[in-house]
């Protein structure tokens, strides 16, 4: 699909947030707009003139409301990564103006306690939280951002459960 019909449709500039517990197990939350298995970890958009570290820790607070002061930074990856949406999405979603999203991504470690966590913020995306192994939120997330999951989870996963 394109834009004008001629030029493919650009990507999104996005970010990801892999966040870590003391242990190193992620967070995954179950998305809100999904058929009820769609986990993922925090992700959204670059807002114009925005840093990718600053989306990161926005949308990272605007999904489970966890502040910067409860996290610090510990790696991010250096290349962007991008995916393609299904077929079935595109023309539905970030109304229809992209073809997927090209994200750079960072991994937090969380300082705080779980009673930190709200995922009843002011526009939710998910409808639960956990905290899961590498391995468990490979075995969760939607097909089309397995590779993407699977880039990320390889270049973080010196710091993972």
């Amino acid at each position: 699909m394109t834009g004008d019909g001629n030029a493919p449709l650009p990507y999104r500039p996005g970010v990801g947030v892999v966040l870590i517990d003391r242990t190193g197990r992620i967070f995954a939350g179950l998305r809100r707009d999904g058929d009820g298995r769609a986990w993922q970890m925090p992700q959204g958009g670059i807002d114009a003139g925005e840093k990718p570290r600053a989306a990161a820790l926005r949308e990272l607070r605007e999904e489970t409301g966890i502040t910067e002061d409860k996290v610090e930074l510990v790696a991010r990856m250096h290349d962007w990564v991008s995916y393609d949406l299904p077929p079935e999405l595109l023309g539905r979603v970030w109304g229809g103006r992209y073809r997927g999203q090209r994200q750079r991504w960072f991994l937090f470690r969380f300082l705080g306690s779980d009673s930190d966590i709200d995922i009843a913020t002011a526009h939710p995306e998910f409808a639960a939280w956990r905290w899961m192994t590498a391995d468990e939120l490979l075995a969760a997330i939607v097909p089309f951002k397995r590779p993407v999951y699977d880039r990320v989870v390889a270049a973080f996963r010196a710091h993972l459960a």
